[in-house]
């Protein structure tokens, strides 16, 4: 006997981040929290690097075997991936030895709009 029932959608709960300008009202203890910890991961320079060459590599997502070049050991460059991962900047999904890395969609914009107000 097959189970033939259909699965239920279930909504993502991932924390979209998201701010007004600096410059447009101050910031909620939550959000400058969460901005904080992406501020603070992209803080090193090889996770910036890092960071880059996802954000910037062809169709939007690296393998790690394409981004690992950056001067530090492989251990290390997954050590900064990680830290990356767990601030919300990076999503991975493994296929097959290697891990695709993808930048997560809301980041950018959330990045860009907290520092996009206007300068006085």
């Amino acid at each position: 006997m097959s189970n033939t029932g259909m699965l239920p959608v279930l909504e993502s709960e991932a924390v979209v981040p998201c701010c007004p300008p600096l410059t447009a009202a101050p910031l909620s203890e939550e959000d400058a929290v969460r901005m904080a910890a992406m501020f603070k991961a992209l803080g090193d320079p090889v996770r910036l690097r890092l960071f880059s060459r996802v954000a910037s590599h062809e169709g939007a997502e690296a393998c790690v075997c394409d981004i690992q070049d950056v001067g530090v050991s492989q251990p290390t460059v997954s050590h900064h991936l990680k830290k990356l991962r767990e601030a919300g900047l990076l999503t991975s999904e493994r296929r097959g030895t290697w891990v695709y890395y993808r930048v997560e969609p809301s980041v950018l914009a959330a990045m860009a709009g907290l520092l996009g107000g206007v300068a006085r």
